[in-house]
């Protein structure tokens, strides 16, 4: 599915009213980049609060796939470990991106709520399914997670009226 048609999905179809006008998504690959890498980004009042891109993924990528190396692992085990444990960090890019939204639209809102990998937590966080006694309910679980999720849940928060 093109960008294009996720965003729309994303800002219209999935998005809290709460939130709408506020929240935006942007990816894009690049043409002149070997591979065509790109970028993804969340905006909240037009300012990138979520971002990373191909670079930023292979970074971290890098430094998980070390540190599973270290471990014993094989090469191939360790390098795909690599890149999970990567993207649970909150490294994506354009293509992660996509993958989470496919992941996030094809199943139950309560199984992305506790999605392992953070884009699909973020986008179940702000889905209009997620009502104010479910967000209420999560604020002691939100306490434990990592940083970039809970500033989407305190601005959802914010979004309803809730403290």
């Amino acid at each position: 599915m093109p960008f294009t048609k996720i965003k729309k999905r994303l800002e219209t179809e999935f998005l809290a009213p709460s939130l709408q006008g506020r929240v935006t998504y942007f990816a894009t690959s690049y043409s002149k980049y070997p591979d065509h890498e790109g970028r993804a980004a969340i905006r909240v009042d037009g300012v990138e609060v979520f971002k990373s891109d191909y670079f930023e993924l292979m970074m971290l990528h890098s430094q998980k796939y070390h540190e599973q190396e270290e471990s014993g692992a094989g090469l191939h085990r360790s390098w795909m470990q690599a890149f999970d444990e990567a993207e649970k960090a909150g490294g994506f890019d354009h293509q992660v991106f996509y993958r989470a939204f496919d992941m996030f639209s094809s199943q139950p809102i309560e199984e992305s709520l506790k999605s392992e990998y953070p884009l699909v937590r973020i986008f179940a966080i702000f889905d209009r399914r997620t009502g104010k006694r479910r967000l209420s309910a999560m604020a002691e679980e939100m306490e434990n997670a990592p940083p970039f999720i809970q500033i989407f849940y305190k601005l959802r928060c914010e979004a309803e009226g809730l403290s």
